[in-house]
């Protein structure tokens, strides 16, 4: 599961991802360098995400839990926040949605926690280098009637753990390299089932932080900082 997330500014990217950027003529750094840090993007929150259609990429903000054309109200987003890799296709909340708004979210690293509460420790995840991550996710757009505006959602598709993020939890998000980001947006939904399917290990570190990151009325730069754990006695 992803319930908790950052992206901020400066962001890093490989040499790689650069010139993917640059093929699809997309300004990531400079988008989210010039927007306001987010370091604890919570459920039902706002946050940048890159889409595709009129030709081109399009960095945009959107709500997070995914609430499909077809619900009665917007509260449905808050079970959809994560889409899990193996029914994404099939199941009926996400189904459209994986095969025409398939969508990249990008994120500095994701939080999760270890642990039985009260003592659960929470943990940031992220590239060793501190390089930008992309997820694979999926958006939406639903209103309440035929004249009310429109309003976009998403959701961050999770998969099996990789070596690392399998020491803190048993689901992590799908990490795209950037030679699948095209793929992911662009392809037919069978090649996309292929993606999730077959996803390269994302290399990744961990280290723990304050537990003020269960909070969402906590956001400042001081959630993605290494913390000291204190053992119980």
């Amino acid at each position: 599961m992803c319930g908790r997330y950052a992206t901020f500014g400066p962001v890093s990217v490989s040499r790689h991802e650069r010139e993917v950027l640059e093929q699809i003529e997309l300004d990531i750094i400079s988008e989210i360098n010039q927007r306001e840090p987010k370091y604890n993007i919570a459920p039902m929150q706002r946050a940048p995400v890159v889409v595709y259609g009129d030709g081109g990429y399009h960095v945009r903000d959107y709500r997070w839990g995914l609430v499909p054309h077809w619900s009665k109200d917007l509260k449905f987003g808050a079970k959809t926040i994560n889409a899990r890799a193996d029914t994404v296709a099939s199941k009926p909340s996400f189904r459209e949605a994986f095969k025409k708004r398939r969508c990249l979210v990008p994120a500095s690293g994701y939080y999760e926690w270890k642990g039985q509460s009260p003592n659960k420790q929470p943990y940031f995840i992220h590239d060793p280098a501190g390089h930008l991550l992309m997820f694979a996710g999926l958006w939406e757009g639903w209103r309440e009637s035929p004249e009310a505006e429109w309003v976009h959602t998403f959701t961050v598709i999770t998969g099996e753990p990789g070596k690392v993020s399998g020491d803190i939890h048993d689901r992590q998000p799908v990490i795209l390299p950037p030679d699948l980001w095209t793929v992911w947006c662009e392809a037919p939904p069978a090649d996309a089932a292929g993606v999730l399917a077959d996803v390269p290990e994302a290399d990744l570190v961990y280290h723990p932080v304050s537990k003020a990151v269960g909070s969402p009325k906590n956001r400042g730069a001081e959630l993605v900082e290494p913390a000291v754990i204190v053992e119980p006695f």
